[in-house]
């Protein structure tokens, strides 16, 4: 199997089995997605097809798109009136399924010449039930992860590696470095566009391009560079602009807002702690399995490097494993959603992890017992990408949107039928209500709120802010209300959803309150239950 080319059939089937992986994800679980963050999308994306503003709220521009490609591309949708919904899913379909060719290539890459080995790494990626229930989630989460292994596969065909081989033949002529380094940079730029943290990757890649230029002149790493640069600009500046112009920084409103809300696991656990936290999840899965692999994989290529440099190439995907797990543990370290922001880390765990395992069982054949155990091994990991990935995953799926839509779209439709939108709300999670019943808000997390992040988690500030904007109910979960503190006499509650999915993992249901500034509720609230 070529390195840039790969089997007609391999291509369609992988692209069936991503379009009836995430058919069946969204047929186990209702109508709807499995985040709230899933409807702020939707929301930008029908308000910038609607009325060309980049807002949440029609007329009020703001940055609490974390991923303006992906808004850009929601927005189309809208534009030829096809159901939002469907066209949310068929864009993560194309990206589980590119996600799962490039898998292929760059395995084809690191051991040529082993096409069924390839092929089963592109149909494992596509059934990693994390990387599923990310197409189908509504978030940019797939589309990211998509860009993240493009980004790995131009890194390889710059370099022309192969491992256990002499460098492929690299064209680095004027022409053939131009076209090369315009894609690459193109690429980068959208990364970028599809989450700010694909900057991460960049780098790492020109790092990884820097100390072993594969250019193999000065001039030519040089040229290169340049182009690859200048284009990456040119796709980003317009974003940069827009950030600056509505935030007065380079990023979107989010940024500080999802640091603020965590600063408390920054304060109370060591890094090491929160790299377990970030970690754990993402291995709840097959991918569980592959650790002994990735492992073996690290001990069979870092003693290579003392003789040939250029291998440190097979180390660069696990590098950015590591690296972006660290900074969210650092910086982020929220592993909610089955860790999502670390979710893009996954497949050179998967690629990285199938190469050591086979490996392993590769050398322990000359033994029964390590012959047994290896063989366990890897049969067990394939059997668990099918048991996690048509068992497991849709019914954490299903979970994930029964509960979105029993706390949060079940508030939304009750606020709109039961709140006059001329009377301000304030909430926690913004995106079902902009998208229910666009209305007034207050968003107490600062993502289209920027101005509560400085007193995000001072409890008595926030009342005082909210009482000074005139805020006349809140819906909140019991540990977004300010001061945590869900018998403060301010409140009283008027609504509850009673959602089944919350209570039965022991989670509370979401409730809307009256506040009442005077400190007296009225026990004869409307729509109470």
């Amino acid at each position: 199997m070529k390195f840039d080319k790969i089997p007609r059939k391999l291509e369609i089937g992988l692209l069936v089995l991503a379009a009836a992986l995430v058919w069946i994800y969204a047929r186990t679980a209702p109508p709807g997605f499995a985040l709230d963050d899933s409807w702020i999308h939707q929301v930008y994306g029908r308000n910038l097809a609607q009325t060309g503003q980049w807002a949440f709220l029609p007329d009020v521009p703001s940055a609490a798109s974390t991923s303006p490609l992906f808004t850009v591309l929601l927005s189309f949708g809208y534009v030829v009136n096809f159901p939002y919904a469907l066209w949310t899913q068929l864009l993560g379909i194309v990206a589980l399924w590119v996600n799962g060719v490039l898998a292929v290539r760059i395995m084809a890459r690191l051991v040529p010449g082993r096409p069924a080995l390839a092929a089963l790494t592109g149909a494992a990626m596509v059934l990693a039930w994390h990387l599923i229930w990310a197409a189908a989630s509504g978030m940019e989460t797939m589309m990211f992860t998509m860009f993240t292994s493009l980004l790995l596969f131009l890194a390889l065909r710059e370099s022309g590696f192969q491992l256990g081989k002499a460098p492929l033949k690299v064209d680095h002529s004027r022409q053939a470095l131009l076209q090369r380094a315009v894609s690459f940079g193109a690429c980068a730029g959208l990364a970028v566009l599809a989450r700010p943290e694909g900057a991460v990757l960049t780098a790492l890649i020109a790092l990884f391009i820097l100390v072993l230029r594969p250019q193999r002149s000065w001039t030519d790493f040089l040229f290169w560079s340049m182009i690859a640069l200048a284009t990456f600009s040119m796709v980003l500046m317009p974003y940069l602009m827009l950030n600056w112009q509505l935030t007065g920084g380079l990023l979107p409103d989010t940024a500080a807002a999802k640091q603020a809300q965590l600063a408390f696991r920054i304060e109370g656990m060591t890094l090491l702690e929160r790299i377990w936290m970030m970690l754990w999840p993402l291995l709840a899965g097959a991918q569980f399995l592959l650790v002994p692999g990735v492992f073996y994989y690290l001990w069979t290529i870092i003693p290579r490097l003392r003789v040939d440099r250029y291998v440190a190439w097979a180390l660069l995907p696990l590098t950015f494993t590591a690296v972006q797990i660290v900074l969210y543990a650092a910086r982020l370290p929220s592993p909610i959603q089955h860790a999502r922001y670390v979710i893009p880390a996954l497949p050179s765990i998967i690629i990285c992890g199938i190469l050591g395992t086979v490996w392993l069982v590769e050398r322990g054949r000359r033994q029964f017992a390590t012959r047994v155990l290896t063989r366990t091994l890897m049969i067990s990991a394939a059997l668990g990408f099918f048991v996690f990935g048509l068992w497991v995953g849709p019914n954490e799926f299903r979970k994930d949107v029964s509960a979105i839509n029993e706390e949060m779209v079940a508030s939304a439709h009750w606020i709109d039928q039961n709140i006059p939108r001329d009377q301000l709300l304030a909430t926690h999670d913004i995106g079902a209500i902009g998208f229910f019943t666009p209305r007034p808000l207050v968003d107490v997390a600062g993502l289209i709120s920027p101005e509560v992040v400085p007193f995000i988690d001072d409890g008595e500030r926030l009342w005082a802010y909210l009482q000074q904007r005139g805020v006349q109910y809140l819906m909140a979960l019991p540990d977004q209300v300010p001061g945590d503190d869900i018998t403060d006499k301010r409140l009283c509650p008027i609504y509850s959803t009673g959602g089944a999915t919350a209570q039965s993992i022991g989670y509370p249901n979401m409730t809307v309150y009256k506040l009442v500034w005077d400190r007296v509720c009225t026990p004869a609230a409307p729509g109470s239950g």
